[in-house]
C-alpha cells in the first residue's frame, strides 16, 4: 500500500512547518490565551450547523523551536466538520529566563492553560468540548500525551473561570514522541539517547543520570509512561523506525520507535485502547489513513 504520509511530512510536523500548498487561513489569529507573548493561538472554525468536534495542535520542536503556523490534518479537519486550534507557547529558554523550575513545566503548563481557554470559548466558537483530540509531533506529541494521561487539572475553586474547564483529550494521535523523561528509562530503551536533559535545565544527559533520584517526583510528573492509567484515551502512535529496544545505536534516537515499544506494554497493561505503527508499516493499520483513527473518535459535527 502506498504510504499516505511520506516521511517528509512527517519530518515536517516536528517543528510545525509543511512545505505544502498554502493552507487556509485561521478563523481567529493570535488569540491571546495568556500574557506572555507566546501565549497565542489561532482558530480555525469549520462550516457546520452545530457545535463541531476540535482538534487541538501542539507542534514539535524540542520546546526549543517551531511556530503553531500550519498545524496537521487542518484540510481535513475542515472538510469533515471538525475544527482546529494550535498553539505557540514558551520555550525552555524563556522559562529558564523567568526562572521557572523545571523549565518544561512552562511549555506543559502552558499547553493546559490554552485547552482550558478553548473550552472557555466553546460556547462563542460553537465547539463540542467534551470532543476535543490533541495532536503533535515529537514534543508536540509528548506534550498532547501527556494532557490525556495527566488526570484533570481543571480547578473549580479558582477565581479565574478559565481554570473551571477541563484538560482531559478525547484521544490522541502523536507522530515520533518521546514517551518518558526518566533518562534512565530513556537509556534502557535507547542507549545513545541524549535527549531530555535541557528539559530539566541540565547541560548534558550524565548530569541528569546524577539527579535523577531528587527529580524524580517532576519526572513522574511530567512522563506518559508514569502517567498512563486505565481511565486515558484512545491513543495513535507513529514512527517512521522499527523498535529495537536496548540495541545502540537507534537510528534518530530523538524519534526512535523505541519509545514507542516502551510505552506499549504499559497501554496494554493499564487497558488504554492504542495503536501504535512502526517504519510506515500501514498495512497492519486499523486507521491505515491515520485521519480515520481521528474522524472516527471524534465524529464529524453534530455527531456523538
Amino acid at each position: 500500500m502506498a504510504s499516505p504520509r511520506p516521511l517528509i511530512a512527517t519530518l515536517c510536523l516536528l517543528t510545525g512547518a509543511h512545505a505544502f500548498a498554502q493552507t487556509p487561513a485561521p478563523t481567529q489569529a493570535n488569540v491571546p490565551y495568556g500574557k506572555h507573548e507566546k501565549q497565542v493561538l489561532d482558530f480555525y472554525q469549520a462550516k457546520a450547523e452545530g457545535a463541531t468536534p476540535l482538534l487541538f495542535f501542539v507542534h514539535g520542536g524540542g520546546w526549543m523551536t517551531g511556530d503553531k503556523a500550519n498545524p496537521d490534518f487542518l484540510a481535513k479537519c475542515l472538510e469533515n466538520g471538525i475544527s482546529v486550534v494550535s498553539i505557540n507557547y514558551r520555550f525552555i529558554p524563556e522559562a529558564q529566563a523567568e526562572q521557572i523550575t523545571p523549565p518544561v513545566k512552562a511549555c506543559l503548563d502552558d499547553s493546559a492553560r490554552a485547552l482550558q481557554f478553548v473550552r472557555n470559548k466553546a460556547a462563542e466558537w460553537h465547539i463540542d468540548k467534551e470532543r476535543i483530540g490533541g495532536c503533535g509531533g515529537s514534543a508536540g506529541g509528548f506534550t498532547v500525551l501527556w494532557l490525556a494521561f495527566s488526570p484533570d487539572m481543571a480547578n473549580p475553586k479558582s477565581i479565574d473561570p478559565i481554570e473551571h474547564e477541563s484538560t482531559r483529550l478525547r484521544c490522541v494521535l502523536a507522530f515520533v514522541p518521546q514517551t518518558s523523561l526518566d533518562p534512565r528509562q530513556m537509556k534502557e530503551w535507547i542507549p545513545n539517547n541524549d535527549y531530555g536533559n535541557h528539559a530539566f535545565g541540565l547541560g548534558s544527559m550524565q548530569e541528569f543520570l546524577a539527579k535523577r533520584d531528587s527529580l524524580m517526583p517532576w519526572i513522574e510528573r511530567f512522563s506518559p509512561y508514569a502517567l498512563a492509567s486505565a481511565d486515558d484515551p484512545p491513543v495513535l502512535l507513529f514512527y517512521d523506525s522499527a523498535p529495537d529496544l536496548g540495541k545502540p545505536p537507534a537510528k534518530d534516537p530523538v524519534h526512535s520507535g523505541n519509545f514507542g515499544a516502551g510505552i506499549a506494554e504499559k497501554l496494554k497493561a493499564v487497558g488504554i485502547e492504542h495503536e501504535i505503527n512502526y517504519n510506515n508499516d500501514y498495512a497492519h493499520m486499523k486507521y491505515p489513513d491515520l485521519f480515520g483513527f481521528l474522524k472516527e473518535k471524534l465524529g464529524e459535527a453534530g455527531g456523538g
